[in-house]
């Protein structure tokens, strides 16, 4: 009889490797959905694989970093499960103007040899300011969410190596801004919102890391119909679908191939919300 996806992982103990505060968000939607226990590992200073207030820089690929993070905290915990998180940001896919924040949460089993990503994204608290000014720096602190979203600052610029993390509180932003003021030739201060994920720290990116996690347990909780395998999910897109005006193909998926990562079985399913694209989108009625 094949698993079900409300048992594959009950009672599985699963490595999480962080030390931000991650396991706030992410074990409350496995263990509740899977029925697992998601367990903080500790003994290990992840910043050292990459930090994104620059000082330590990220060696490899977003997954390549999430999946080394995973396989330290299997090895360090002894268990065969691991979850990882790695978030990467920039600017948002449709304008490029807006910062956007990209959330990868990977679980690794080497029981079934499976490797899973959740993916989730979204806009981003990731803004700076260079000033000479205690009053643009106050503005720009209230408008990003200070004291909630902490704060890092620098004399100078951006690349300075000297700096003070995880500001959290008005009378130590003051401080830290007369500290940098005082520091910098130049009379100028460089401060930004600090990315790093404790969740007292940046709840926007926290928010992104929840909903990778619940991308993620859809996956591991849809099974290969053939041979019970978590993951059996979207391998390829079909576009096609066509265009409502004049009918001809567009470039709007139609269908998507769902595939296990273990058998060969493949299936097609059909795009179930439309089944016709809006003209705009049809390369022949907008050429």
């Amino acid at each position: 009889m094949s698993p079900t996806p409300s048992l594959t992982y009950a009672e599985s103990r699963v490595a999480l490797l962080t030390q931000h505060g991650k396991e706030g968000v992410i074990a409350p939607v496995l263990d509740t959905a899977l029925g697992c226990r998601v367990e903080r590992v500790a003994g290990y200073d992840t910043d050292l694989l990459g930090t994104f207030t620059r000082d330590i820089p990220r060696a490899g690929m977003q997954l390549e970093a999430a999946r080394k993070k995973a396989r330290i905290g299997m090895r360090l915990s002894g268990l065969p499960l691991g979850l990882a998180s790695e978030g990467s940001f920039g600017l948002d896919p449709f304008a490029g103007m807006f910062p956007w924040n990209v959330e990868f949460l990977i679980f690794l089993d080497d029981e079934r040899g499976l490797e899973v990503v959740g993916v989730a994204q979204g806009a981003a608290n990731f803004s700076h300011l260079l000033t000479d000014d205690w009053a643009a720096a106050e503005a720009f602190a209230k408008q990003a969410g200070f004291p909630a979203h902490h704060l890092v600052v620098r004399p100078e610029s951006e690349d300075d190596p000297r700096m003070r993390k995880g500001i959290a509180a008005w009378v130590a932003l003051e401080a830290v801004f007369a500290w940098a003021l005082a520091a910098s030739a130049s009379g100028r201060v460089f401060v930004e919102t600090d990315v790093r994920v404790r969740a007292h720290a940046n709840p926007t990116r926290m928010d992104n890391i929840r909903l990778a996690a619940e991308d993620l347990v859809k996956k591991l909780r849809s099974l290969c119909p053939s041979c019970g395998t978590p993951g059996f999910w979207i391998v390829e897109r079909v576009d096609g679908l066509p265009c409502e005006a004049c009918g001809a193909p567009t470039r709007e998926t139609r269908a998507e191939i769902l595939g296990c990562l273990k058998c060969p079985h493949r299936e097609t399913r059909k795009r179930a919300d439309r089944q016709y694209a809006d003209p705009s989108r049809c390369d022949s009625c907008n050429p």
